[in-house]
């Protein structure tokens, strides 16, 4: 049995591909003018390519935060200290497709969905959070309240380090925000 070399791109670098040719596009012509098409064939991929990567063409620009976010969940459901996973989310995060985004909403048209998208991590964060917190014997209320700051703080971190990535570090920041919660 012979092996062959793969054809197209290193599964390694087809990720980040997809993400500067989205970027480039929504710089361009706008996030709702761009298609997934438009990103594939920019970043010289199949369109399956890009659904081996992302579900969606907004999960492009979350992809980085939401590993982050997942490996959250599975650390407060483990039984990991709310303060110290949610500051976790930072810890090397360097500025990516999202950072970007964040800093261009105007100019690629995608300031209303990057709002809707970061209530629904935020929830996400707000959830389990407060989930663990209750484990941990507070109050419902007093979890849920708790919780929806600390959420909150994350988010808050991320938009305040994505317009400020050359001052501090977003470990830093979300340090700040988590405390200040």
């Amino acid at each position: 049995m012979t092996s062959e070399p793969r054809s197209g791109r290193p599964r390694a670098s087809s990720r980040e591909v997809l993400s500067e040719a989205a970027c480039e596009l929504f710089l361009e012509q706008g996030y709702d003018a761009t298609s997934v098409s438009d990103i594939t064939r920019r970043a010289g991929v199949s369109r399956s390519s890009f659904f081996n990567y992302f579900s969606a063409k907004s999960d492009v620009l979350w992809s980085g935060f939401d590993a982050r976010v997942d490996a959250a969940v599975a650390d407060l459901r483990d039984g990991g200290t709310p303060s110290r996973v949610l500051a976790a989310i930072g810890d090397g995060l360097a500025p990516d497709a999202l950072a970007l985004a964040i800093v261009n909403a105007d100019a690629m048209g995608i300031a209303v969905e990057l709002d809707r998208d970061r209530a629904i991590r935020q929830f996400r964060l707000q959830r389990e959070t407060a989930a663990r917190l209750v484990r941990d014997g507070a109050a419902p209320l007093i979890a849920q309240v708790r919780a929806g700051a600390l959420s909150a703080a994350v988010l808050a971190a991320v938009w305040a380090w994505a317009d400020h990535t050359a001052g501090r570090s977003l470990t830093e920041t979300l340090s700040e925000a988590l405390a200040a919660a």
